[in-house]
This record gives structure tokens, C-alpha cells and sequence, in this order.
């Protein structure tokens, strides 16, 4: 063998043993806070975990940052060995070790479907965990929410609603105050305005009179009988002909979800104009038999 393929052996060599051992120390893993990384679960400490995500050094996830829901049972949340995901929320210190967090990338994921189901109005099940005097806060996947008293089916022994699980539609969903302000009242008007249909027969009670019509409640919703609906004759007055909490029945002949309106009437069920205000308890009364044929002109309409 001649000196230069000597010389050649000799410096090839010293780069395996020194250089390449030397670019392993200088490597930059490119650990950046707010990255998402992959890693495996690799032992547990009284006050946290280590976790393998490819680094020099084991990342680690201090025990507040385990989960949104921390029960103390590490096994289930980081299982070990278990791959997973976990958001770096501190790059590496001189010993090159990533501080991450399972917990924030929940709650990322969790104000992402939040948002989203308040984009598109749909409802969800929270449980109530405390109450003060404005109303209760609630459970929403992990999260601490909040439920107005007067957004409440029950506002007066909020006590008894504690561990109850309630269906609530999003009011407000503020990621940067972290803030969720929701409305079980919305929730069910929703889930009932689900359930309507035109030509239906409704009963409910008269909660207030105005000039222009009666707002009629019903299975916890509110419809509005105009004045023009209630007879196929002229009303001078409403107040003189109707009072609040008196039981009504009518018909259902227009409905706007987008807007939450419902649009009653019981002029449909006259068999000659002012029979409603002449004979009202008749016309109750026989509401149901009434509404059969009066329900197919609604639908034609």
C-alpha cells in the first residue's frame, strides 16, 4: 500500500472517530417552543415524566402539564412505552432537555371542536361542578365553563344541579380569556325547534300581551300569535279578550329557525270570522278535530 491510500485511510478514519463524534454534540434537534412533537413514554417520577422524542436527552413533562384531565393514574393517561404527542412549551436547557406539555395540546384541540361547535350551533353534554350567585360552572371537556342563572331551565335551587349533567349551546367561546359562556335555555329551545313542524297543534300558555300580538310558551319554547292570526275578524284591544297564563291552543304556520321565530294562529280553526272571540272555549275545545282540516290549507299555503 502506498503513502498517499495511507494518508487517505488515516484521515477518513480520524473523521469517523472525531468529527462525526463532535457533529453529534454540535447537532441542532430544532426543538422549538409551540412545536408539536412525537415521543414514547419512558419512565415516571413523583413529579412527572420523561418522555423519548429523539433528543440528546430525555424531554420531560412536569405533572401539571399530564393532562386536562389528571386523575393520578399516570398508567392510563402516559401510559409507558405508549407513542403520543405532546407540545413543547420550553426549549432545551444546557442539558439539551425539551420541556413539553400533553395538557396545553389538549386544550388546543379542545378550544379547536369548541369553536367549532359553536360555529355550527350544535349542543353538548357538561356537568356542573360548583354555583355562585350568577349561576354554575360546568365541565366542558376539561375546561371550566359557565352557565348563566338565567340561562338555567332551573333558577331557583341551583344547589341540587351540582354533578348534574346539563345540554348546553355555546353563548361565548373566547380562547384568549379563556372564557366559555354557555346556555342550556338555547339548547333546549334548539332540540324542541328540532321537533317542529307546520300544520302542528300546540298548547301552551299565554306569557305576554302586546299591542301587535300574544307570546304563547310551549314545551319551553315562545311563539308569537299575532293580532291578524288570533280571528279572521278585526281585535280592537287583546288585554279585553285574553290574560296572562290563560291555556291556549293554535297552530304552527310559519317557522325560522335562523332567527328562532315561530308563528302561531288560531283564526285557522274559525268556522266564520270572530268565532274565536265569540265562542273561544268552543273552538278550544274542539281545537284538535279542527286542526285536521285546517292543517292541510297551512300546508298548501
Amino acid at each position: 500500500m502506498n503513502s498517499k491510500s495511507t494518508r487517505s485511510q488515516a484521515s477518513s478514519s480520524s473523521f469517523t472517530m472525531d468529527d462525526f463524534a463532535k457533529a453529534l454534540e454540535q447537532h441542532d434537534y430544532e426543538f422549538k417552543q409551540g412545536q408539536v412533537v412525537r415521543g414514547r413514554v419512558h419512565n415516571y417520577e413523583n413529579d412527572g415524566a420523561y418522555i423519548d422524542i429523539g433528543g440528546k436527552s430525555l424531554a420531560y413533562v412536569p405533572i401539571n402539564e399530564v393532562s386536562v384531565k389528571l386523575t393520578g393514574d399516570w398508567a392510563e393517561i402516559l401510559p409507558l412505552r405508549e407513542e403520543m404527542d405532546f407540545l413543547i412549551i420550553q426549549e432545551q436547557d444546557a442539558d439539551g432537555q425539551v420541556t413539553l406539555s400533553r395538557r396545553q395540546l389538549e386544550e388546543k384541540l379542545v378550544w379547536d371542536e369548541l369553536a367549532q361547535l359553536q360555529e355550527d350551533g350544535k349542543s353538548l353534554q357538561v356537568r356542573v361542578s360548583a354555583v355562585n350567585k350568577g349561576g354554575v360552572t360546568v365541565d366542558v371537556r376539561g375546561l371550566r365553563g359557565f352557565i348563566p342563572r338565567s340561562h338555567l331551565s332551573e333558577r331557583e335551587n341551583l344547589e341540587s344541579l351540582i354533578g348534574q349533567t346539563l345540554t348546553g349551546t355555546f353563548l361565548e367561546v373566547d380562547r384568549d380569556r379563556k372564557k366559555l359562556v354557555l346556555s342550556q335555555r338555547e339548547a333546549t329551545r334548539s332540540a324542541n325547534f328540532n321537533q317542529l313542524e307546520l300544520g302542528q297543534l300546540v298548547e301552551g300558555k299565554i306569557v305576554s300581551i302586546k299591542p301587535f300580538g300574544l307570546f304563547v310558551d310551549f314545551d319551553g319554547i315562545t311563539g308569537l300569535l299575532h293580532i291578524k292570526q288570533v280571528s279572521q275578524s278585526f281585535i280592537e284591544s287583546l288585554p279585553t279578550v285574553f290574560q296572562i297564563g290563560q291555556p291556549i291552543k293554535a297552530m304552527i304556520i310559519d317557522l325560522d329557525e335562523a332567527k328562532g321565530r315561530i308563528s302561531l294562529s288560531t283564526r285557522v280553526f274559525e268556522n266564520y270570522p270572530g268565532e274565536m272571540v265569540e265562542k273561544m272555549a268552543e273552538v278550544m275545545d274542539s281545537a284538535e278535530a279542527r286542526s285536521e282540516k285546517a292543517k292541510q290549507k297551512v300546508m298548501q299555503q
